[in-house]
Parts: structure tokens; C-alpha cells; sequence
């Protein structure tokens, strides 16, 4: 099994071993991150019994008692219990606790934990006493209640007030760090060129289940042409299939939204001119839900001119995969189907260099914290990391966009991101020209970084402006 990293995660499971009682963890991220299987390895690492009941998703035609029976038949096929179909929930809970064994550490997973309660509006509540009664009274077990509808664990576990003093952990799987998806490609990252790395991470960011796919041994263009490109493909169906998923409320505005905010980043208002539609509580309920799923982030940050909190939030698309489903497989979805559609190579594609460099800046700031070891500000608070802009003033001095502003108490990194073939001294003019308009209060310092993948001429090193260069292959650890 290829399971790279998570060393943190798998800590602090590790660390409810030692406590008494049982302990109540809620797992949440998006489809594909890998949440099923960090569970399945911390079981594994601990030698532990492990235990996984996963719901079916919801259609029509189901209803609880189809969760429930799923429940018992999963449930009877790993132990001793009967596989009739319970009543309700309690008395499905009650069976799974007649099957712990005290004297042995048991790890069961409540696996897409949503679809298990979807038609039951008490399946919180009685999952609750089954916690308080019989559960927690078991000194070597762990409960997770996992899922990919993020919004869903947080309004039922995670914000409930019932379950408030009872979760011992709540873990959010993220992407995997730019060093660890390296190791996807083995021994062969070593000979690979770093551009090739890299254009397949702009497209899968680091979800893991996407990773794995990848055939080391092919370049670039091969491996997204097998993925992306041909019929019934992973990268091409699971768009779909992730969004009906984890956006369960406002299906539609969610998805005009994410489709708004796959050219740029825009704020509340922005999204809602570019939507055609009135900026209220939908809008932002809609951005939450889509923040929540790992889709969306939002870059508030501080303004570093006045240093209070900006004061309209911009957000970005996040997840690079839905970008790039979004620009260049789902036009094509129908000619792909078809088998008709001859992918030659990624440069072909319409606009490949502006969507690629799009691509590119979002891994960066998906994983900016990468950047805190080649800066040398590992002993300093980061007060604020995100993208700076700002629009053209009423006194005429024009607009303003960094691409990644890291602010520490005397210092602001003006972090360029650029991905070009050749990248020459006029990026030192571009840099120049924004810390030029970039009004700083006394005592702090700006500081210019360029974080680039392309052949950077000599003289951009030589001039001595940028305090730090970082070429993308130190963050990929190679």
C-alpha cells in the first residue's frame, strides 16, 4: 500500500492509547485525501483490531432501514454479531459494543458517517448515548466517525454542543506536503525532469488517490492524457461525483460559484456580480460549505499598510484538481466520452501556459509553509499568510496584487510566483514595481522572494535583489 506521510496524524492517534476510557474522534476532508486509509494504517501501526462500517450512498429508493442492514451485514461479516436488521441505530450501536473485546485494542471506523445518518434525523443524538452508555467505558477502544461531507461532521460532531467534552480529537486531512507526493514516483523522481513533477502536481495537487495512479515511468503529458483525457477516467468522472458528495446543500449556487471562481480570485460581491445574483446569506452559506469541503479557501490575511484585518476576504479555488477539470476537461467532456478526443501534449491545450501558471501559484500557497525552512523564519510568528491586492485608489495611485504576502513582526515577504520556460530580469522589475506602491508602517522591512520553476537567467541572481530564491525542486525535496 502506498501511504506516504501523515506522521503527525498518526501521533496523535497514536497519543489517545494512553488515556483512560475509550476516545471519540471526528475525521473529515475531501473526497480522495486519504481519510479511510490513515485510519486503516493507525489500526494497522497500532496491531490493533480494526473494525470499518461504511454507508451506502444515499439514492432513490433507500432509506434507513437500507443503512441499517448495510450496518449489520458489514458488521456480522468482520465479527460474531447476527446480521438481522436492527430496529433503529441504538439498538445497532448496542450490537457493535456486545462485539468489543476489553482485552484487546479495537479501532472501528464509522466510515462516510453522513450517508449513514442521511435519513435519520436522530442519528447524532443516539450515537451520543451509545457514547456516554456503553463505548467510552472501553479503556482500548477508538471510535472514528469519518466522512467526506466535511460540512455535515462539523454541524452534527464537531459544533454540537451534545458532543461537547466527549471528542477527544478532531482531525482535518489535508493535502499531502509537496515532499511526500514526490515519493509517488519513486525512484525515478531522482531522473525526472522537475517540470515533469510539477505539471502533474498543478493538476492533482496533492490528493493522494490521484497519485497513486501515476505511472512514473511516463512523462507528463502521458500520464494526465490516461488520466484526464480518455473515457470513464479518474480524473474525468470524479468531479462529479466529488461535488454531489460533499455539497449537499445549494447544489447550484455552489456550483456557479466554484465555476466564477475558477478563472480568479473574488470576493462575496465580486462572486455575486459574476453569478448574477444578490449578494447575501446564500452566497456566503454557499462560500462556507465550499471552504468547509476543501474546495474553496479563503485568503483574509492583514493588510499590511494599515495592519488590521482586510476588510473583504477574496476567495480562490483551491483545489487544483477542480480548477483544471473545470478549464479543460469538463468542455470537453462530451468529445472525451465519444473516444474521440486526441490529446497530443499539455502545451496543445488552449491557453496552457496562463492556466498552467494559475496552477503552478495555487500549489505554492496551498503549501506556503514549505517556504519557512528556505526563509530562515522559523523562529518568527507569522502573523498573516496569504495574497495581498489591492484595488486602484481614489487619489489615482493604481492597484496592487502580490501573489503571497508572509508578514512577521519586522519583516513582510513579498513573495513572487512564477512559472515561465525562461524567467529574465523583468522580474525584478515586476517585484520592484509593487514593494514601490506598497505603503509600510515604521519598523518593517520588505523583503522580496521569488519562488519559480523555469530556467532563471544569471543576472536575477547576480543583482542581488531578491533576499531569497527558491526553485520549486528545493520544495519538492529534490
Amino acid at each position: 500500500m502506498d501511504f506516504f506521510g501523515r506522521e503527525g496524524e498518526i501521533g496523535d492517534l497514536m497519543a489517545l492509547w494512553g488515556k483512560r476510557g475509550g476516545s471519540l474522534v471526528t475525521c473529515r476532508g475531501r473526497r480522495r485525501i486519504g481519510k479511510s486509509t490513515l485510519i486503516e494504517m493507525f489500526a494497522k501501526k497500532s496491531k490493533a483490531r480494526f473494525i470499518r462500517i461504511e454507508g451506502v450512498r444515499p439514492k432513490p429508493g433507500y432509506s434507513d432501514a437500507t443503512e441499517l442492514k448495510t450496518f449489520a451485514r458489514e458488521l456480522a461479516a468482520q465479527t460474531r454479531a447476527e446480521d438481522s436488521i436492527p430496529d433503529n441505530w441504538l439498538k445497532a450501536f448496542i450490537r457493535l459494543d456486545r462485539e468489543i473485546n476489553d482485552g484487546e485494542r479495537t479501532v472501528v471506523l464509522l466510515d462516510e458517517v453522513s450517508w449513514l445518518g442521511h435519513y435519520d434525523e436522530t442519528f447524532a443524538d443516539l450515537l451520543k448515548i451509545a457514547w456516554d452508555d456503553y463505548w467510552s467505558r472501553h479503556d482500548r477502544l477508538i471510535v472514528v466517525v469519518c466522512g467526506s461531507v466535511s460540512g455535515w461532521i462539523k454541524e452534527h460532531f464537531v459544533e454540537n454542543g451534545a458532543f461537547f467534552g466527549r471528542r477527544s480529537l478532531d482531525i482535518v486531512v489535508k493535502e499531502l506536503p509537496l515532499k511526500e507526493c514526490v515519493k509517488f514516483w519513486g525512484r525515478a523522481a531522482a531522473r525526472v525532469e522537475t517540470r515533469e513533477i510539477v505539471d502533474v502536481l498543478s493538476v492533482t495537487g496533492g490528493v493522494p488517490r490521484y497519485l497513486k495512479e501515476i505511472d512514473p515511468g511516463a512523462s507528463a503529458s502521458e500520464n494526465i492524457a490516461r488520466l484526464a483525457f480518455r473515457p470513464n477516467s479518474i480524473l474525468r468522472i470524479d468531479f462529479d461525483e466529488m461535488f454531489s458528495d460533499v455539497i449537499t446543500k445549494l447544489p447550484t449556487l455552489s456550483g456557479k460559484i466554484v465555476r466564477a471562481l475558477a478563472g480568479r480570485a473574488l470576493s462575496v460581491s465580486e462572486t455575486a456580480a459574476a453569478i448574477k445574483a444578490g449578494k447575501g446569506g446564500k452566497i456566503s452559506e454557499a462560500m462556507e460549505q465550499l471552504e468547509e469541503a476543501g474546495l474553496v479557501a479563503s485568503d483574509a490575511g492583514k493588510n499590511p499598510e494599515t495592519g488590521h484585518v482586510v476588510r473583504e476576504a477574496r476567495y480562490r479555488l483551491k483545489d487544483n484538481y477542480s480548477r483544471f477539470y473545470l478549464r479543460h476537461i469538463e468542455p470537453r467532456k462530451e468529445i472525451i466520452d465519444s473516444g474521440a478526443f486526441r490529446f497530443v501534449a499539455l502545451e496543445a491545450l488552449d491557453g496552457w501556459d496562463a492556466i498552467m501558471g494559475l496552477q503552478f501559484e495555487n500549489l505554492v500557497l496551498n503549501h506556503f509553509a514549505a517556504l519557512i525552512d528556505p526563509l530562515h523564519i522559523g523562529n518568527s510568528l507569522i502573523e498573516s499568510a496569504a495574497p495581498y491586492s489591492r484595488r486602484r485608489k481614489s487619489d489615482g495611485e493604481g492597484g496592487l496584487q502580490i501573489d503571497l504576502l508572509l508578514q512577521t513582526k519586522h519583516s513582510n515577504y513579498v513573495v513572487e510566483i512564477k512559472r515561465k520556460r525562461e524567467i529574465g530580469r523583468e522580474v525584478i522589475d515586476e517585484v520592484e514595481g509593487k514593494i514601490s506602491k506598497l505603503s509600510m508602517p515604521r519598523g518593517k522591512s520588505a523583503r522580496p522572494v521569488l519562488v519559480y520553476d523555469g530556467a532563471l537567467a544569471p543576472i536575477v541572481e547576480t543583482e542581488g535583489f531578491f533576499d531569497a530564491i527558491v526553485p520549486f525542486s528545493q520544495l519538492l525535496g529534490l
